[in-house]
């Protein structure tokens, strides 16, 4: 987007040159107006009717003008050119629903049609070139139109680079979709324009009914030829999209790839995704704005609370053209300068499970957006974010301990392949195993209850998780005891952290709530572990023999030794 200094140069630009430059091509090229008013009317008519059809390209619009333009430059000369042009201009920037912070377009737009229509002029007439029906249709005459045209194409280019590359700082090549188009434009409107200039000179204004009439009919033909063809890419696209989302196995992944082909898709400025959780609440899950992933906000809604709130409720799409349609249901967050809203259900299986919130800076932003891709986009990310729900779910079930959420022996056992795989190759120096067990807790169930048992072992395990943190894996190996694999650390280090654990095992006790003698006694309990550490390679070159040491240094030299002990193993 233009920076504000930047409109404010733009308008002074247009008012400069418009000015002298209407003035300039007046006295200079001065036009044949009187008794040509009906028939110029009837030009700028047939030209608005054109301009007010464009097929939009890359959010460009193009439309077949340069028939008309080519007439009247040839029948009226380039001031009347010009003005014509200009007022059918207007019908294009309505259509464009600009606001305050977008109406800096319309000065540079009529600017840079100016310029193009100016020096198009001047090169033609420079060359030699005449107007009005003296123009005789010889091989010189059809060169200097066709250097007109030329010229008049090249110069809209390079204005349209030019902005681009200065103006929205989008570096686009000079050769874009766009040029192809105008090209094309160019070619078959060229003909047209020289018919219609001729049939003019023998029946008049008539020319325009039997030459204007058919070619507006082609124009709207082409277009909704080229708009269904954008439908169709559209629903390529989303064919495309749903095969790629449905290969995501993972929610996060699954979630970053929807909203980076939503921002290919259509113009947003920023996108939230809620999904609904057990107690039929939307939490956010994702919160993107200006392509830049940001924290979630903690924060619930209820159904009817809200913009999302009300989607959940009703399960139907809600949009908003502007920010005082939005400002009185809105609740909480909204990035600065939000103009237009669109809030669309996740459903599946005729249920909602979540909502997604897209919103744009620009007015109207969403009052020609493809719905049904949209739908289309959402139906197939819902299936996707919940297939992904379930296999992290099943993942999870498989890796890990029911009851204490660490990892099981099974899974452990895969890492500790993988990581021996790197000791081999050299990429770890070293591996250090640490079994653990729980002294005597055979007599905490008898005593408290089974139950109990599960809540030390619960409460076990998490501090343990708290004590290895990232520098290592914790593994629930069976009953209770527990498996710890450090990597790229000294059998000394091993030895010290390993201590280290048995004392905050053995100086903090643990708080039970349920007890077979009073589910609502709350009571402090004791307990103490034992340890025994083998490292590889230094006491094991395989996954099972690092184990089976680590158990065995546990057993002969912690257990039989008096309990609540570190040991090592020994060859």
């Amino acid at each position: 987007m233009a920076k504000p200094s930047d409109k404010k140069l733009i308008w002074i630009v247009w008012t400069l040159v418009l000015s002298f430059g209407l003035w300039f091509s007046y006295h200079m090229y001065s036009p044949q107006i009187r008794g040509n008013e009906w028939e110029i009317l009837a030009f700028l008519l047939f030209m608005t009717v054109v301009a007010s059809m464009p097929m939009m390209i890359n959010g460009t619009p193009v439309f077949f003008l340069q028939w008309a333009t080519l007439s009247v430059f040839l029948i009226f000369g380039l001031f009347i050119e010009i003005i014509l042009v200009q007022i059918a201009l207007l019908a294009v920037l309505y259509q464009a629903k600009l606001d305050k912070k977008t109406l800096f377009r319309m000065p540079m737009n009529s600017t840079m049609f100016f310029l193009v229509s100016f020096f198009s002029g001047v090169i033609y007439y420079t060359l030699g070139g005449q107007n009005g029906f003296n123009l005789a249709f010889d091989l010189k005459s059809f060169g200097l139109i066709s250097i007109y045209l030329i010229s008049y194409l090249l110069l809209n280019t390079l204005c349209i680079f030019f902005i681009d590359r200065f103006i929205y700082k989008r570096k686009q090549p000079f050769l874009t979709k766009d040029l192809v188009w105008e090209i094309f434009t160019t070619i078959i409107t060229y003909p047209v324009g020289i018919a219609l200039y001729i049939m003019y000179q023998y029946i008049g204004p008539a020319a325009l009914i039997l030459i204007g009439v058919p070619f507006i009919s082609i124009s709207l033909i082409l277009k909704l030829y080229h708009s269904s063809q954008t439908a169709n890419d559209y629903l390529k696209k989303t064919a495309e999209i749903g095969h790629q989302l449905s290969q995501n196995l993972y929610v996060n992944e699954t979630v970053d790839f929807f909203i980076a082909k939503l921002y290919e898709l259509f113009k947003v400025d920023f996108v939230f995704i809620h999904q609904v959780n057990a107690n039929n609440q939307l939490e956010m899950i994702s919160r993107v704005e200006q392509q830049e992933k940001l924290p979630v906000f903690t924060e619930t809604l209820q159904e009817n609370e809200g913009i999302s709130g009300t989607v959940l409720a009703t399960k139907k799409i809600c949009t908003y053209h502007s920010e005082k349609d939005w400002q009185k249901i809105n609740k909480g967050y909204m990035p600065e300068g939000i103009q237009s809203v669109l809030c669309m259900p996740l459903i599946k299986n005729n249920k909602v499970i979540g909502v997604l919130l897209l919103g744009s800076k620009q007015r109207k932003a969403f009052a020609d957006i493809k719905l049904m891709v949209l739908d289309l986009l959402c139906t197939q990310f819902a299936i996707a974010l919940e297939n992904a729900k379930y296999f992290e779910q099943t993942k999870e079930n498989s890796e890990r301990c029911a009851l204490t959420k660490l990892y099981n022996y099974r899974y452990f056992e895969k890492i500790l392949s993988e990581q021996f795989v790197e000791l081999n190759e050299k990429k770890l120096d070293n591996l250090a195993l640490i079994m653990l067990d729980i002294d005597h807790f055979k007599s905490v169930n008898d005593q408290y209850g089974h139950q109990a048992g599960n809540e030390i072992l619960k409460a076990f395990a998490k501090r343990i998780e708290n004590l290895i943190g990232d520098h290592g894996v914790v593994a629930r190996y069976g009953g209770e005891e527990f498996v710890i694999l450090l990597s790229n650390i000294a059998k000394k280090e091993a030895l010290d952290f390993a201590e280290f654990i048995r004392k905050m095992i053995a100086s903090r006790p643990f708080v039970i709530k349920q007890t077979i003698e009073d589910r609502n006694q709350i009571k402090k309990i004791s307990i103490t572990a034992s340890l025994g550490l083998a490292c590889a390679p230094e006491d094991a070159d395989e996954p099972l023999a690092l184990i089976r040491h680590a158990d065995r240094a546990l057993y002969v030299g912690a257990k039989r030794a008096g309990r609540n002990r570190v040991a090592s193993y020994v060859k």
